[in-house]
């Protein structure tokens, strides 16, 4: 009678390992009260922000203001020029403007300046509201009166200029004191950057 029993219990201990098996069970955590505790969730997923490039329609370019260092000389010598991100969300530009010398008229109406470039182009990310800028320097015009260029061509006076920018359009400013004056149909550009030149 004693045997039997313990061959019982020896038996029924078997088979529930076996039956937790057949049946297909699984652990389940439990809190300190040895009550079932919920699933931890899953953390979200992070979705990489795309930041599109600017479209001409959500920049706003400033009056250009003469630069605290530009060559010397009786012309504009140098100017900078801001473009504000106007859009509810980030943007981005990169490279090196175009510029045109032109009236008081239509952006189309111009006269396309050679264009060199200074330093090296790297992407320029604007939240809504900031800015980047440029710096353009002209050959400088000498002399007083109509003044003289030093490689002996006529020097040029435009009310405006008109400032491409790679994939964002063209945006045509004046100078905040005076026209842009100029030698030789030239002008040295800097990137543009975040960083406001001087």
């Amino acid at each position: 009678m004693h045997h039997r029993t313990i061959r019982r219990a020896v038996t029924v201990a078997a088979l529930v390992p076996a039956a937790a098996v057949l049946i297909g069970c699984t652990a389940t955590a439990t809190d300190a009260s040895g009550a079932a505790a919920a699933p931890a969730a899953s953390a979200p997923a992070h979705r990489a922000v795309v930041v599109r490039p600017c479209t001409a329609a959500v920049l706003k370019v400033s009056p250009a203001h003469q630069a605290a260092h530009r060559p010397a000389g009786t012309g504009t010598g140098a100017a900078i020029v801001a473009f504000t991100n106007t859009g509810r969300t980030a943007c981005t530009l990169k490279g090196f403007p175009t510029v045109a010398g032109a009236g008081n008229g239509s952006p189309q109406l111009n006269v396309p300046l050679r264009v060199r470039h200074s330093g090296a182009a790297s992407t320029v990310r604007l939240a809504h509201g900031a800015r980047a800028w440029v710096k353009l320097t002209f050959v400088q015009v000498q002399g007083e009166g109509d003044g003289y260029c030093v490689s002996g061509s006529a020097p040029v006076v435009y009310p405006t200029v008109v400032i491409g920018l790679p994939g964002a359009g063209k945006h045509q400013t004046a100078l905040d004191d005076g026209q842009f004056a100029e030698c030789d149909d030239t002008v040295t550009v800097t990137a543009l950057t975040v960083r406001k030149p001087t």
